[in-house]
């Protein structure tokens, strides 16, 4: 076995009980010794959401130039390192939490190397999102060029016989079927194979979806010759991999990035000629680099006035996420991506050639069945709301519990100013994220949310929870049209709240009964301009009857433990399925006061806590899970015990932790330096500012208790001892609502490593430096922030 796949295989099988579990990866010969019985991290791995039933009205496309019903997207994203996907999210963040579900047919999970594994199967949350919006999953097979240490016997490994069978693509159908995802994206870029090798290849995928049901996507790279020649479109050197004769090789194809017109047709041609769809095959553009600044042909594949020539491929749209400076910059780039530059699909006018994705592939829905429940959870967020109240403080990001998007992100009529919709993090209802309308509002504001499919029967309800900023008029209605008009509006006023909490506002639509409603909006309007219009929503419901009652989880246990500190552990729990619909489980800290912390959440029966802090000097914790019905309604909670053995000890509980600051004097100095635990890694190791207010803020994830600060100045990283700071001054606070308090200030400081006692208690704390040096340098310069407590 060559030395990339031993290491592999050992790395995979390293993971301990306790720890954190990865999407799984492997080369051709390693997944062959793959069984989930033995595997301790498959279990994390499998998503249990089906693949959500789509439909497209084109009625209601909001761009009148897009097309329903032809050329769709197929997105490859990297959402991680092939080695270093979790796979049931993480407390961070900082992730690729794809809101634009919509406008795409397929995702593949994008991965794949030499040193780690050619082999990636996507992990659990990615499929929960994606088949909760009716998108397909493929993971990635990928025999690289020789130049990224490709071999070609690894291409031989994969087409290996045992008998008449094809062990790795036994595999393939097992791993997919196993993980609940829908096929794979093969990508064979390795040189140096010929007709026979190219042939075995096919029999492969032939032989796999005979064992299947599963897909294949082809990239265009080998061809029938078994040469790897890039022909950028479909032609008679490389039809055979997508139909060969009567056999279905490929269910789609994406082609390289160097297509044309002519080409375009010539592929359309072929297709047809093949009795397959040209929509079947996706011309692919490569975003990676330059994402929306990137040129493209567009008219060579959605041509003005005609029908598409094929479908699109988009290689790498997360660039909107890793070229952003910040989550809001984030979003931004993202709508510009998908929807233009106006934030509208339905104007998507602009000098730009990047019109918007939006502009081309009319939007499909998903919520085409009751109930259908959101609260505009994101799938990331500053903390974790549950009925209003947040019980987790930690920053996260889990797409498993991302809500279904709204289809229109953001189309808003009005004959007057517009209303600016928005995902708020700020404030929640059920997880991280809210809907925001806010604005001048001076004349009705119909605001287009979802496409649906949701037939009312005699007791259907739809319910609205608002948190209105002061008692009094909402000047909101909920809006919502059916098939047999849908684009006209009726609307359900929501009325007025009692206080400044959120409060559910319940409509019987029992009226509507034998109808089927098509369009799910807000409708905001006033008797008075109001200037400063603001509300959150912070769920929309549509269900029959009651609330249902949820039952149970039982046969909670630990599965394994690993101890981070004295007072701090990572651990794997399991447990047994509640009968009835269920949308997700919530796990949770039972604090000896009563109070309880939320830990993370999942669609599985099996879920790995990332961080359980000790309270005190408690002996064991009490872990909760309880089950969230898909009505919303929550089950009693099912409970087990992590013991805890001596006496908590003091660490740095700063090390890694989420770190920001004012400014930073270049981008190797950023404030995550200032808390990676180390001052060896040279003269960028350091959080560096020349703001006008030099602060640096670290989140310790909960509230702690802290015994000390610990501040490593220039001199400790090496750099002349006239750099360390002078003054500086530390403050404490609980909640981003709070005041800060100042617990430490230092007036004329020469160490260039710096020790603080102090006796309190907080989540976050913040060093502010007000004389950066021992001279008029003005740079102020922080190795390390250490906060040590327990």
């Amino acid at each position: 076995m060559p030395g990339p796949t031993a290491v592999a295989a050992s790395a995979a099988a390293a993971v301990g009980p306790g720890n954190q579990p990865y999407a799984s990866y492997w080369h051709p010969n390693s997944i062959l010794n793959w069984d989930p019985a033995t595997d301790a991290d498959a279990r994390f791995n499998v998503s249990t959401v089906p693949l959500a039933a789509r439909t497209q009205d084109p009625a209601l496309k909001a761009n009148a130039n897009a097309h329903a019903g032809e050329g769709r997207i197929a997105s490859l994203v990297s959402f991680g390192p092939t080695s270093g996907n979790p796979s049931q999210g993480a407390l961070d963040t900082n992730y690729y939490a794809f809101p634009y579900w919509q406008y795409i047919d397929t995702l593949v999970f994008w991965g794949g190397s030499a040193s780690e594994g050619l082999i990636l199967a996507p992990n659990a949350t990615v499929i929960d999102a994606a088949h909760r919006n009716g998108v397909k999953v493929y993971g990635t097979v990928f025999f690289p060029p020789a130049a990224y240490g490709g071999q070609l016997q690894w291409v031989r490994d994969f087409v290996q016989k045992s008998g008449n069978s094809y062990p790795v693509a036994d595999k393939l159908v097992e791993v997919a079927q196993h993980y609940g995802f829908e096929g794979w994206f093969i990508n064979q870029e390795t040189g140096g194979g010929d007709a026979a090798l190219a042939t075995e290849v096919r029999n492969t995928l032939t032989y796999a979806k005979s064992r299947g049901p599963v897909d294949f996507m082809w990239y265009d790279a080998m061809t029938e010759s078994g040469a790897v020649s890039w022909q950028d479109g479909l032609n008679t050197a490389n039809d055979a991999f997508l139909q060969d004769g009567a056999t279905r090789v490929s269910d789609s194809m994406f082609l390289d990035f160097g297509w044309s017109a002519a080409k375009q047709t010539t592929s359309r041609t072929t297709a047809r000629g093949l009795g397959r769809s040209e929509y079947e095959l996706y011309a692919g553009i490569d975003t990676e680099a330059n994402g929306y600044n990137t040129a493209v042909p567009w008219s060579s594949v959605f041509p003005d006035g005609q029908p598409h020539v094929t479908g699109l491929g988009l290689y790498r749209p997360e660039w909107t996420w890793k070229s952003s400076t910040s989550r809001a910059d984030f979003y931004s780039r993202d709508a510009r991506y998908w929807v233009g530059a106006n934030n509208d699909p339905s104007d998507t006018g602009t000098t730009s050639t990047w019109k918007g994705l939006a502009t081309y592939v009319a939007e499909s829905t998903a919520v085409t069945a009751k109930p259908f429940v959101t609260s505009f959870n994101a799938g990331q967020g500053d903390f974790y709301a549950v009925g209003g109240e947040r019980l987790g403080t930690s920053g996260w990001n889990n797409l498993s519990l991302q809500d279904v998007p709204p289809t229109y992100r953001w189309v808003v009529q009005s004959t007057g100013t517009k209303l600016t919709p928005g995902i708020d993090f700020s404030d929640a209802y059920e997880g991280g994220s809210s809907l925001q309308l806010s604005g001048k509002l001076d004349a009705a504001n119909t605001v287009r949310l979802y496409q649906t499919r949701l037939p009312v029967a005699a007791d259907t309800k739809l319910s609205v929870v608002v948190k209105n900023p002061a008692a009094g008029a909402t000047n909101l209605a909920a809006a919502v049209s059916f098939t047999d008009d849908p684009a006209t509006f009726t609307t359900l006023d929501l009325g007025a709240t009692t206080g400044t909490g959120w409060e559910t506002k319940t409509l019987d639509l029992s009226g509507y009964a034998g109808r089927t409603i098509a369009q799910l909006g807000l409708r905001a309007a006033a008797s008075e301009p109001v200037d400063a219009y603001s509300i959150h929503v912070g769920r929309i419901a549509v269900y029959d009857g009651a609330v249902d009652a949820v039952d149970a989880p039982d046969g909670l246990s630990v599965l394994g433990v690993t101890d981070v500190s004295s007072a701090r552990k990572t651990v794997r729990l399991t447990w047994n399925a509640a009968s009835g619909p269920v949308h997700h489980y919530d796990v949770f800290h039972r604090n000896a006061d009563g109070t309880r912390a939320y830990l993370g959440g999942t669609t599985n029966t099996s879920y790995f806590v990332p961080r359980l802090d000790r309270t005190g000097t408690e002996a064991a914790s009490t872990i909760e899970v309880e089950a969230v019905g898909a009505e919303g309604g929550r089950s009693t909670a099912e409970s087990t015990e992590v013991e805890w053995s001596g006496a908590p000890v003091a660490t740095n509980l700063a090390l890694n932790q989420p770190a920001t600051a004012d400014s930073q004097c270049a981008t190797a100095e950023s404030a995550a330096k200032a808390v990676n635990g180390s001052v060896s890694g040279g003269n960028s190791d350091k959080w560096c500012s020349l703001g006008t207010q030099k602060w640096l803020e670290v989140d310790l994830g909960s509230n702690r208790s802290l015994s000390s600060f610990v501040v490593k100045h220039a001199g400790a990283g090496g750099e002349s001892a006239t750099f360390n700071t002078k003054a500086f001054t530390i403050a404490v606070r609980s909640a981003t609502t709070d005041p800060w308090q100042t617990v430490v200030t230092v007036n004329a400081n020469t160490d260039s490593t710096s020790a603080h006692p102090v006796t309190t208690t907080a989540r976050y704390v913040r060093l502010t430096v007000t004389t950066p040096t021992q001279t008029a340098d003005p740079a102020a310069r922080i190795y390390e922030f250490e906060a040590w407590g327990t």
